[in-house]
């Protein structure tokens, strides 16, 4: 049956087991706090109503403690409002019992006779209950009566005493041991390192759990000596060194160990063949004790206690725990100081001064006090976690959190400090004077009304614990400073030592450093790939997808799989010059490589290792909508299976016989399945055994057998045999998760998902788009506890949350509205420090959250998409790629089975349309976009790569349009892009060149009428535009101001041409010249020339451009453009469909990049009828800048 704990453990109690700080009097005694009796003056109330009263309860012996309940003083206006919690074995080093580690006041009355009980979170052990108001009625004073309520508490204790004291345990003799060995004990140390437990296996092995600067650490040592440096398997815990108790359990079950200590658990490995045979000595003995310590069931001090030959004693050993009193205080804020009397003058004229600290904090007065007789002051500081007094300084850093011994003396006029004195740490001035304290010390900080003045601190307040103070050897009674009997304190916790280790365990994630002070943590996330208070969130995209739709080209990118998930960056190629973005991950062997027979080697294995880990590896493949990977074998009388296979797929790989271009479990090749192996009798080329070269070669593409781990070829080591393979890298395309979209188009429609968990750190990021002005995006509610995401107006977006502390809400506000039909990102982050929403590109909002309030968000509802519990205030629009930390919501599946919303959500170019660049189009389609670059110079993904050629002299480009007769008898054979309307009021021209040559033609269009436009570069290294649109006069010259045309660096021109006004702009500079240009309305567009060409109509032309006709070209021409017609892309990309004409060798090439310093040094000739390979190229662009405007008149 289960035990009940909740009997009542004061109402019993005789007066003597109550103290107080006060009562107002004898009626008023703290005897008599009993719940609901009305003796005396019906309850407790001290003489004075302040923050420095306590009442006090001894229970006579350890008590389990499960809840407390109080009420106010009866028949009164006196009642608490709320009050802190204290627990302690001796009446001194009070604990303050706080929930959920973090929360210390505990809710009080609202009057004087009604009970308000508390059952506590977990159970306190403790002999004495100290209750501190803190807050009260304020029409009223202090008044309490209280009840606690718990069970009797059994336990076998024994006490070491630091020096050669042991028990050492024969575990093999009498006690049966198990595959699962569980031991468990408590410890109170009095020193902060030392053996609590260790554990000796077979050969030489031990565990060993020991105390190390207050952590708790798991030790595997190899060798019988102590001198064996061990290795650190785990360490948990801080500040163990506090005298209070801490549970421990030592769990192993085969190979795996998990340790706890207090309410943390951590799980390692051990060596299996380990097996524990006895505890062995340590040179570091524990000094404190241990309590309940079983092994299995067996209580080993009892055993030790009745002397059972399993067990030897050694040293002082005894089975109960005394306790050195030490009084500590601590100094909680800015107002908090000590105050304690000087000396008197001693017959050696000496001072001394001691005291123990610590603290997390850098900086923080420890001590001052005058120097009459001088005129001066003293003041002992830390200073960046140093010493210091005046300019001199000691120690190592002391804001470790350990007790740290300050000794500071003066003798025959010499000051000297000591800091932790066993470490032989000291710093002496030597003052001309004699240093003596007739006056106050001053520790921690100094009164906030000391009107005399005799307390200066130009320093930090301290924050920490302080104990042991002596002066002149003399030790201080701080009991007598609580009871105002001696020297004056303000804010100080009195007989307790308050400090937490905000860092243990760790808040931060992902391998950020965690550092204190004494309020705050702080983690360092410089170096660890995420971001946030508690480097929670990735800084990197989940996928090469996700870079390219922010805008990005080719390269190596960081790529986060699971967002704010374990698993963590890696640095893949990312390849977007298709149309599918591809994630490229190398490993160690690309290349092709041949092997050869070798003596007594019958097998080949060829391990792939990939520079990615396991679990990035499989999150990618399991992410993409396709992976691939090449595989090759070629043969020379060498079979491939089943003499040969590989192995793919998670961990090492499972067998596989199939090879590439073939399916799973066919144990065929690529051949087989098309039926042309060369010898129809097989499967696979190879296993035609033949003496001349064959290959298997194809793409693997079913994901479960990716990646390729290894393979294994066998059939190599007869006479003859070669072989040659290759595994390409792994590739994959597709983002599952980005484009993963609903569409709500009812505000009460919604989607619901399984209760989500970020109990300490949650992260929402999605994408929206919705054309309403509000509306709730996601909603997950608890008892009290939500959290809350949603589009409030049309211009902001607010999170809202409560954890227990109150609704907590950060807002980001927009300048521009929201509800356009646009995608806008939105990503909301809370933890235990902060929460923070960005929206888009907008500064980060951030709430912090409370220092010292609840922070665990406990939910319990269905998750709401789209909508709320009540049906009110939904969303409609559509949500996209919606992740909760890290893990992606498949709003797709659940939308397909859901009324009211639907799966999907199209119209992608009204946000992304922006990244198709150069008159490129953009197209939607369900799950994303691409870009048309027909009507574009421009080729890529985001018709951003120019079209270059590097022309020689003999090299042309000729491109015929479509003769009117033939255009109106057969007007849809071709593209209405390539033939456009022959007869033209006016056309735009564009270009990019660069060349040392002068003069040349650059390009030249003619009509069936004689009519022509040619661009060309004078010998002045000027650009000449010539316009004849009539074919019985004389050609315009059109001429440009901008000189040097023949430098080799990249111009640009542009011709833009409406009836009679023509502009021409060159670089930098436009000249717009209205000219009143003769026009023929029956002109048409014949044929269209780039750089050198030979025409039938040559004749007609004047002399200059017959000469510059017969020079050529040679340089650089680039994105050529002439209305919708864009003539190198067509003579490079469709030279057998368009109607283009290529004279001499044509060379793509990069020379119309900006950045490109020697033009014709990276060409790759393009092969017109060769095989299309992939190219990877990175362009930049020229800027046009600070355009002059002049105009012209030309006079006909």
């Amino acid at each position: 049956t289960l035990h009940v704990c909740d009997s009542p453990l004061v109402s019993s109690l005789p007066p003597s087991s109550f103290r107080s700080s006060s009562q107002l009097s004898t009626s008023h005694a703290p005897g008599f706090a009993k719940l609901n009796r009305r003796d005396g003056a019906g309850g407790w109330s001290p003489l004075v109503s302040d923050r420095y009263q306590w009442l006090e309860v001894d229970l006579g012996e350890r008590t389990k403690i499960t809840a407390v309940a109080t009420q106010g003083r009866y028949g009164s206006s006196d009642w608490l409002t709320s009050y802190l919690l204290m627990f302690s074995d001796t009446g001194h080093n009070w604990r303050q019992y706080r929930q959920e580690d973090s929360i210390g006041s505990f809710p009080g009355n609202s009057n004087a006779d009604s009970v308000v009980h508390y059952k506590l979170q977990q159970p306190a052990i403790a002999r004495f209950i100290r209750l501190i108001p803190l807050d009260w009625n304020p029409n009223g004073r202090i008044g309490l009566r209280l009840e606690t309520y718990g069970c009797p508490y059994t336990s076998d204790v024994v006490s070491f005493d630091g020096g050669s004291s042991g028990l050492l345990y024969w575990l093999t003799s009498g006690l049966k041991r198990t595959s699962r060995d569980v031991v468990t004990l408590k410890f109170k140390a009095l020193r902060n390192s030392g053996t609590l437990l260790q554990a000796e296996g077979q050969e030489g092995l031990s565990l060993g759990l020991e105390l190390e600067r207050g952590k708790l650490l798991l030790l595997l040592r190899q060798g019988r000596t102590s001198s064996t440096e061990p290795q650190r398997l785990v360490s948990l815990g801080s500040l163990l060194d506090d005298q209070h108790w801490h549970h421990v359990a030592v769990e192993r079950r085969g190979s795996h160990l998990n340790l706890t200590v207090d309410k943390h658990t951590e799980r390692v490995q051990i060596p299996a063949d380990f097996i524990s045979q006895k505890p062995v000595t340590s040179k570091k003995n524990f000094n404190g004790c241990l309590e309940n310590l079983q092994y299995n069931g067996h209580n080993l001090i009892e055993l030790a206690k009745n002397k059972k030959q399993q067990v030897t004693i050694s040293g002082n050993v005894t089975f109960s725990c005394a306790e050195p009193v030490s009084v500590a205080v601590t100094f909680t804020g800015p107002e908090s100081f000590l105050q304690l009397p000087g000396t008197t003058v001693s017959s050696s004229g000496g001072v001394s001064i001691g005291f123990q600290f610590r603290t997390w904090n850098k900086a923080g007065l420890l001590v001052t006090f005058e120097l009459p007789q001088q005129g001066g002051v003293t003041w002992l500081y830390l200073n960046e976690a140093r010493l210091r007094l005046q300019i001199h300084k000691s120690g190592v850093a002391l804001n470790d959190g350990q007790w740290h011994s300050v000794e500071l003396n003066s003798r025959r006029g010499r000051l000297t400090i000591t800091v932790d004195k066993e470490e032989r740490d000291s710093s002496q001035a030597s003052p001309s004077f004699p240093v003596t304290i007739e006056s106050h010390l001053f520790f921690g900080g100094c009164p906030v009304d000391d009107g005399s003045q005799k307390c200066r601190n130009p320093f930090n307040v301290f924050q920490g614990c302080m104990r042991l103070f002596t002066v002149d050897n003399q030790n201080m009674d701080l009991i007598k400073v609580q009871e105002k009997q001696l020297g004056n304190y303000s804010n100080l916790q009195i007989d307790m030592c308050g400090i937490i280790d905000r860092c243990s365990p760790s808040p931060c994630e992902h391998g950020g450093p965690c550092s204190q002070s004494w309020t705050v943590f702080h983690c360092n996330c410089s170096d660890s790939g995420y971001s946030g208070a508690t480097c929670h969130s990735s800084v990197y995209e989940q996928s090469c997808e996700a870079y390219k739709h922010k805008g990005n080209t080719s390269g190596h990118f960081y790529i986060d799989v699971d967002g704010s998930g374990p698993i963590k960056p890696q640095l893949v190629y990312c390849n977007m010059t298709e149309e599918n973005t591809w994630m490229v991950i190398q490993h160690n062997n690309t290349e092709l490589t041949r092997l050869r027979p070798s003596p007594g080697v019958n097998q080949y294995s060829i391990h792939f290792d990939y520079l990615s880990e396991e679990e990035q590896l499989l999150a990618v493949i399991k992410q993409s909508e396709h992976c691939e990977q090449e595989l090759s074998y070629h043969c020379k009388k060498s079979q491939g299976s089943p003499l040969s296979w590989w192995f793919g797929g998670p961990g090492t790989g499972r067998v596989q016989t199939y090879w590439g271009g073939a399916q799973p479990g066919s144990q065929q090749c690529a051949c087989g399945l098309q039926g042309d192996c060369v010898d129809l009798q097989h499967y696979c080329n190879c296993d035609a055994d033949r003496m001349e070269w064959t290959e298997d070669s194809g793409l693997l593409t079913h994901k479960d057998s990716l990646p390729v781990r290894s393979l294994v070829l066998g059939d190599i080591q007869r006479p003859g045999s070669e072989a040659v393979y290759r595994v390409g890298p792994l590739q994959c395309h597709g983002d599952r998760n980005f484009w993963n979209a609903a569409f709500f188009d009812k505000e009460t429609s919604y989607l619901h998902f399984p209760t989500f968990h970020g109990e300490l750190s949650a992260d929402i990021s999605f994408l929206f788009k919705t054309m309403a002005a509000s509306g709730v995006f996601l909603e997950n509610l608890g008892i009290k506890d939500f959290i809350r995401i949603e589009l409030s107006s049309s211009t902001q977006v607010v999170f809202s949350f409560d954890v227990g502390n109150g609704p907590l809400e950060v807002r980001v506000e927009s300048s521009f509205p929201l509800n356009d039909n646009r995608w806008h990102r939105v990503r909301a982050e809370r933890n235990v420090k902060e929460a923070s929403l960005r929206l888009d590109e907008l500064p980060v909002a951030t709430q912090e959250a409370l220092a010292d309030g609840h922070f665990h968000l406990q939910l319990n509802s269905q998750l709401f998409i789209g909508g709320t519990a009540s049906r009110q205030k939904g969303f409609r629009g559509c949500i996209r790629s919606l992740q909760l930390n890290g893990v992606t919501l498949d709003l797709e599946e659940r939308a397909k089975i859901t009324p009211g919303v639907q799966p999907g959500c199209p119209g992608h170019c009204s946000s992304y349309g922006s990244l198709c660049q150069n008159h490129g189009r953009c197209m939607d389609r369900a799950n994303g976009f691409h870009c048309d670059c027909s009507l574009s110079a421009y080729t890529g993904v985001f018709c951003q790569t120019e079209v270059s050629v590097s022309f020689k002299s003999g090299t042309s480009v000729s491109y015929t349009f479509k003769e009117p007769y033939e255009l109106s008898r057969n007007s849809s054979a071709l593209p209405s892009s390539i033939y456009s309307d022959m007869t033209l009021r006016g056309e735009n021209v564009s270009l990019s060149f660069r060349t040392n040559q002068s003069p040349a033609l650059l390009l030249y269009v003619s009509s069936y009428y004689r009519e022509y436009l040619a661009v060309l570069i004078n010998k002045h290294d000027k650009l000449e535009v010539r316009y004849k649109l009539d074919s019985s006069r004389d050609a315009e010259v059109l001429g440009s101001k901008v000189r040097s045309l023949t430098n080799g660096q990249l111009h640009t021109v542009s011709i833009r041409r409406l009836t009679d006004s023509v502009s021409v702009q060159v670089r930098k500079t436009t000249q717009i010249l209205s000219c009143a240009l003769p026009l023929d309305p029956h002109s048409s567009l014949h044929i269209f020339y780039l750089a050198h060409f030979l025409s039938p109509e040559s004749d007609d032309l004047d002399a200059d451009l017959s000469r510059l006709a017969s020079l050529g070209f040679t340089g650089c021409l680039s994105v050529v453009h002439f209305n919708t017609i864009s003539p190198l892309k067509e003579a490079l990309l469709r030279p057998d469909s368009s109607p283009v004409i290529i004279t001499g060798p044509l060379a793509q090439s990069n020379c119309g990049s900006a950045a490109s310093a020697n033009p014709y040094s990276a060409e790759n000739t393009h092969h017109l009828s060769g095989e299309k390979r992939r190219r990877h190229l990175t362009f930049y662009y020229p800027v046009w800048q600070n355009i002059s405007r002049t105009q012209y008149t030309c006079q006909m």
